[in-house]
């Protein structure tokens, strides 16, 4: 085997280059180097084990994995497409598919695959990254919905349980949220008064209650649907100033500024993994994240925790349920080593890997039984991130041509919102402003 894994560290400028299709590589024989792109260490991992099987059924090809962190993945990648250049495979989410695809940079899964293949992924990821009636990646993950990771030595030390927080109702009617008084009281400063306290130092907090913040697809998105409002409409247009919008930015901000029961956006706002770090240092009570963190936890944890389903909103339980491609690169200049790798991650053996090392749930229905298996073996119900999604309908995942350039013109504007330094309706009316001057 002749793998090797690049770990990716400098953030690319941000160069002035617009997604072009080029010309697609020459045909040839299903041999040579070929290159898989993604942003997670631990799936990287598993991927190993993965191209080594798929590298001994196919001799002639040899993969190198490329490990991007997330901050940088789709800055680099927009620019390295955009040149036609880029990793053969690379993995997608459903925020930046859309370009890819007008600007004629992927392979066509619809065309390279038939329909009996392609029935037997995930449904509801295939639906996700179908466009123009055809398939544009290979479904790798399905991440199921946002749940919380809770620390239950610090519920125990408040006298809170997890079954109370997965009871619990926010509401921005202050008479109907049943959340607050329960994040009150699992927020603890370092005298130890609680953040219902009289005498709670909001400037000395030992420990927080949970990861609000403006982390967009387990915080932002879930608050706003819960609530009844929109991220965008139909079109992919932005929706920051819709009413219901604004009252879920204005509870996550309170939680924040007001009522301190979560870290101070300024350590937040620039650094995505604050809140998962802290949490695994004992220093915040609850994490609201998905499927894609429980390596982490496990891994991390030096206490006792466990998953439990996230509060309701005034319209319920309402999270998103993200899926995510491997998407290949149409520019390749080994396109039959390309669609040969697209295969096996399609297929169950290939993406079986994920799920046997706990990795990520899998989007095949053979995968996903490995990975409860696997969790299940870990002691650690997983239950919480799929019943919430049971019988409703989620969330919409994040959509629309440009979306990279509109996020990087409205977050200044957003980012402010959650610093506290302009007000939420205010903030949110510029940060509207500054997608829509993008289109």
């Amino acid at each position: 085997m002749n793998l090797r894994r690049i770990i990716t560290g400098a953030v690319a400028a941000l160069a002035a280059v617009s997604l072009v299709g080029c010309a697609p590589g020459a045909e040839g024989d299903a041999s040579g180097k070929v290159t898989l792109r993604l942003w997670d260490e631990n799936a990287a991992k598993a991927y190993e084990s993965s191209i080594a099987e798929f590298e001994k059924q196919n001799p002639g090809i040899d993969v190198e994995i490329n490990v991007v962190p997330w901050d940088s993945y789709f800055t680099s990648l927009r620019n390295e497409v955009g040149s036609g250049q880029g990793d053969d495979v690379f993995w997608l989410n459903g925020a930046n598919v859309t370009d890819y695809v007008q600007s004629d940079s992927l392979i066509n899964i619809s065309e390279t695959f038939d329909k009996d293949t392609i029935s037997k992924w995930d449904q509801s990821v295939v639906d996700q990254y179908t466009q123009d009636g055809s398939l544009w990646g290979v479904p790798q993950i399905n991440d199921g919905g946002s749940a919380y990771y809770v620390n239950e030595d610090l519920l125990k030390e408040a006298g809170v349980t997890a079954d109370e927080l997965s009871k619990a109702t926010w509401s921005p009617k202050e008479s109907e949220d049943t959340l607050l008084p329960i994040l009150q009281k699992l927020t603890i400063d370092k005298n130890g008064n609680n953040a219902a306290s009289p005498e709670f130092d909001a400037a000395n907090v030992k420990t927080y209650a949970i990861n609000a913040s403006s982390e967009l697809q387990n915080i932002q998105l879930n608050f706003i649907a819960s609530n009844g409002g929109t991220y965008q409409d139909e079109t992919g247009k932005l929706t920051f100033t819709n009413e219901k919008t604004v009252e879920a930015y204005q509870y996550i901000v309170d939680l924040i500024n007001k009522y301190h029961v979560a870290p101070p956006a300024e350590a937040t706002n620039d650094n995505g993994d604050y809140t998962r770090d802290e949490f695994l240092k004992g220093n915040i009570a609850v994490f609201q994240s998905g499927t894609y963190n429980l390596a982490n936890v496990n891994e991390g944890a030096q206490f006792k925790w466990s998953v439990t389903e996230m509060a309701a909103g005034p319209e319920g339980k309402v999270t998103v349920a993200p899926g995510l491609i491997a998407a290949g690169n149409k520019n390749s200049d080994n396109p039959e080593a390309t669609k040969k790798l697209l295969e096996w991650l399609g297929s169950a053996e290939g993406v079986s890997y994920l799920g046997e090392a706990g990795a990520a749930a899998p989007a095949s229905e053979e995968g996903r039984k490995a990975y409860d298996e696997y969790w299940k073996s870990q002691d650690v119900d997983t239950s919480a991130f799929y019943s919430v999604i049971e019988g409703t309908e989620p969330a919409p995942p994040v959509i629309g041509t440009n979306y990279a350039a509109q996020m990087e013109a409205f977050t200044p504007a957003l980012n402010e919102v959650f610093l506290g330094k302009t007000p939420v309706k205010e903030g949110l009316e510029k940060a509207q402003q500054a997608a829509d001057s993008v289109g």
